[in-house]
């Protein structure tokens, strides 16, 4: 009963939650949410800058996180050359004093508070001649403003960045009288001309009033209250942030640090001083502040503009809409509807032939389809290079990460069903082995996982593991099927790298950005030619007589040693990368560091797979293995010790991930041990007969789009290039991340369709046809280079 219920649910949710319908939903959502995000921009304020000095949370215990938008944090080195021949001052009583102290530390970490309470201090940075001044001026009366005064002179030297407070001493010198509150409004009247002349020349910040522990607070401070703070609070917001009415004021308030105090206040040592946790996000809201859009930070989207599109990616906005005119034209000549074939993997032994292959896609489908990849392309730039949606910072915790995964393992089982076919790595089998591996992967980026050690580990594992995928897959074909066509060849690489090429243009991101990308379609290259290379040893070839067994272990062997001669110097393996062409596929930022380390990392991934296709194939054909339902693998002997073998495997390689040191001592050993590791997965998969006669519908589901998902996670789901998150729905994470998740979901599946369409259109059987194509494509390239040759390249190029 329980079974048969279990069934009718499924297909009652299948019935009605069609992937068309969800993305029809995905789409009214895009709209709401680009309608609603426009006009709240419009009418409630769009400036990030007023979002981090505003407004806030803690993420944890002491990870700030601003309203809206990524707070960046700056080395020692970033602070310096920012501020290099500035002048910064601070004014006012001891927790200003406190601010500056925290400041300083930025630029130079090793800094102590050392000077007298009382007085004002000095720091001096000889290298960058950075000057950051403390003034002493507990009250805002004409002490103060006589200070102001000197510094608007026309001759006298300006500091570039003013930062002041003050309250507390008046509050405790006239025992919190309402007669000093109006005497300090009409001090801060006074002094209002005179911040609004130095912010004409630099940035001036007025830092609200922190609460205060008032049961800490000595008997001397006992009149400092919340109460009168806040009252002194809202007589410095009225007089120096006047209405749009009054024209604006260019002081800045600062009130991020009092929301970050009422949630540390209590562990104040007398009360009124901040723990320095607290301290330490008023001086990174300044440092941000003032800093990002100068420097402009990947990870710092808070007072920062979004650059103008660059020659390149007008003209993409060009073609995508030239498509859709010439789509909606043939639309209305009426061109005749063509079925979409169901896209082969191009990793897969079995390319099946669609419904309809006799028929190929006419033209209309291939501008229909660029034209729902340009509406995709135009939800990718509004995510993460226009000023709509707003970013926020990762954060990890363990809840974070273990309890999505927990949920998506239950949802696994739940749609776990009987396999078409019980061989080995079947086709559904990897499926869903790609589907669970980038659900993880995806769950990793997003909760920032990478800072535990043993969690960062195990990912690496798993992308090693596609790695091996690869080296099977392709090996498995070029062995089986012995098609080493310019077809087959373009087929590949145009689904490998056809969602990055366009994101590289859209997103004004070089090639190795998506580094993942890069690396599969590089050790492609290397499977196709160590086995097209003479002599071509194939199945056919090899079934003839041993010798040609002996002949495929050579090529395994010069392989390796290929890899080893490139693993074995860093700088040989720079200076061939770093050549023209290569390095305008391999360079990030004019190096091809990045690339060595992705390489080394998983560089015996691929062979380890080729080698096990290899090992499989040869049992398989020689009738060694048992790959009946049911059946385990081997004998019963065994087969239980190399499942005992493989589980302890597993369990050792947790303790020692969860023991590592550090991630450069573990990425050593990582290319050595990540091989056992999949070798163990595999058997423990594959080797009882009842475990692989079922698998997971729910997990291969999200398998046959693993590439488009790892893609675009980048963009619509992570956000600033994977640095933050992306926020749909501000001020619900829950919700933001349901939402988008699934709006990202539904992106990555048509992409995964219009991919196909387009390869159907793009890469033609008929070789003289595929030629000109490719010859065309070759010119198209060249005068896009020479569009743009001369436009400015934007920042992270």
């Amino acid at each position: 009963m329980a079974v048969l219920a279990y069934s009718l649910g499924k297909r009652e949710i299948n019935h009605y939650f069609t992937i068309k319908n969800a993305k029809l939903i995905s789409l009214a959502l895009v709209v709401v949410l680009l309608v609603s995000h426009t006009v709240s921009r419009y009418y409630g304020g769009s400036d990030s800058c007023e979002w981090l000095l505003s407004r806030g949370r803690y993420l944890g215990e002491n990870v700030w996180q601003p309203y809206g938008c990524m707070m960046h944090k700056y080395k020692s080195t970033e602070a310096k050359s920012c501020l290099a021949g500035k002048r910064v001052a601070f004014l006012g009583d001891s927790r200003i004093r406190q601010l500056f102290y925290s400041f300083i530390k930025i630029l130079d970490p090793e800094r102590r508070e050392d000077g007298n309470k009382h007085e004002d201090i000095s720091f001096e940075d000889p290298g960058s001649s950075v000057n950051v001044d403390f003034l002493w001026h507990p009250e805002a009366n004409n002490s103060m403003k006589e200070r102001l005064v000197s510094w608007t002179q026309e001759t006298s030297p300006k500091p570039d960045v003013v930062v002041l407070a003050a309250a507390a001493w008046s509050i405790k010198l006239h025992s919190g009288s309402s007669e000093a509150l109006q005497q300090y409004r009409a001090n801060l009247t006074a002094m209002a001309a005179h911040l609004e002349q130095l912010a004409q020349h630099g940035e001036v910040y007025w830092v609200l009033q922190d609460p205060v522990n008032e049961e800490a607070l000595s008997d001397s401070r006992k009149m400092i209250t919340n109460q009168q703070l806040e009252l002194y609070n809202e007589a410095a917001v009225e007089v120096l942030k006047p209405g749009p009415a009054d024209g604006g004021s260019r002081v800045k308030l600062l009130a991020a640090t009092r929301q970050a105090a009422m949630a540390t206040i209590a562990q104040s040592d007398d009360g009124l001083h901040l723990p320095e946790s607290t301290r330490s996000v008023g001086a990174a809201v300044l440092m941000n502040s003032v800093c990002n859009k100068l420097l402009k930070p990947i990870d710092g989207s808070c007072c920062q503009t979004s650059p103008p599109p660059n020659r390149l990616q007008k003209l993409s906005a060009c073609c995508f809409f030239f498509s859709a005119l010439v789509f909606l034209l043939l639309h209305l000549l009426g061109s005749s509807h063509h079925r979409r074939p169901v896209p082969p993997d191009v990793e897969s032994l079995e390319e099946k032939k669609p419904a309809t292959a006799a028929v190929p896609p006419g033209p209309k489908a291939a501008f229909q389809a660029l034209c729902r990849m340009g509406v995709i392309m135009a939800y990718f730039y509004l995510c993460d290079r226009a000023d709509v949606f707003m970013k926020e910072q990762k954060f990890y915790s363990h809840s974070t990460f273990f309890i999505p995964l927990i949920y998506i393992l239950i949802l696994g089982f739940f749609y776990s069903e009987n396999s078409k076919e019980t061989k080995l790595l079947n086709r559904e089998q990897t499926d869903e082995w790609k589907g669970w591996m980038q659900l993880v992967i995806l769950i990793y980026h997003i909760s920032g996982a990478s800072v535990f050690l043993p969690v960062y580990m195990h990912v690496r594992v798993l992308v090693a593991a596609y790695l091996f995928q690869t080296g099977y897959g392709h090996f498995s074909f070029f062995w089986l099927k012995g098609d080493f066509s310019l077809y087959r060849v373009c087929q590949v690489l145009f689904r490998l790298n056809f969602l990055v090429l366009v994101l590289c243009v859209v997103m004004d991101r070089p090639y190795q950005f998506y580094y993942f990308v890069p690396l599969v379609t590089f050790w492609f290259f290397i499977i196709y030619g160590t086995l097209v290379v003479w002599p071509q040893i194939l199945q056919k070839k090899a079934n003839s007589g041993g010798v040609w067994y002996m002949g495929v272990l050579v090529k395994f062997l010069g392989l390796l040693l290929f890899i080893c001669f490139f693993a074995f110097s860093q700088s040989f393996f720079e200076s061939i990368f770093s050549a023209w062409p290569f390095s305008k596929l391999f360079e990030r930022n004019g190096s091809v560091r990045e690339w060595w380390f992705r390489w080394k990392l998983d560089r015996f991934a691929v062979i380890h797979g080729m080698l096990f296709a290899f090992i499989y194939l040869v049992l398989q054909k020689r009738q060694v293995l048992s790959e009946s339902k049911g059946e385990a693998l081997f004998s019963t002997r065994i087969s239980s010790l190399l499942l005992l073998l493989s589980v302890v495997s597993v369990i050792t390689y947790s303790i020692w991930a969860s023991s590592c040191k550090n991630k450069t001592e573990c990425n050593e050993m990582h290319p050595y041990i990540s091989v056992v590791q999949i070798l163990s997965f595999v058997l423990i998969r594959n080797i009882p007969g009842y475990v692989r006669s079922v698998y997971s519908s729910f997990f291969a589901w999200f398998g046959k789009i693993s590439l488009e998902l790892f893609i675009c996670q980048y963009h619509i789901w992570l956000a600033a290039d994977t640095k933050g998150i992306l926020v749909l729905i501000p001020g619900i994470p829950s919700l933001n991340i349901l939402v988008s998740t699934f709006i990202f979901v539904c992106v990555a599946h048509e992409i995964s369709l219009i991919t196909n369409d387009l390869a159907q259109v793009i890469i033609p059987k008929d070789s003289m046809a595929l030629l000109k194509r490719l010859a065309a494509m070759g010119v198209l390239s060249l005068v896009a280079l020479l569009l743009t040759r001369g436009g400015q390249p934007t920042p992270g190029t």
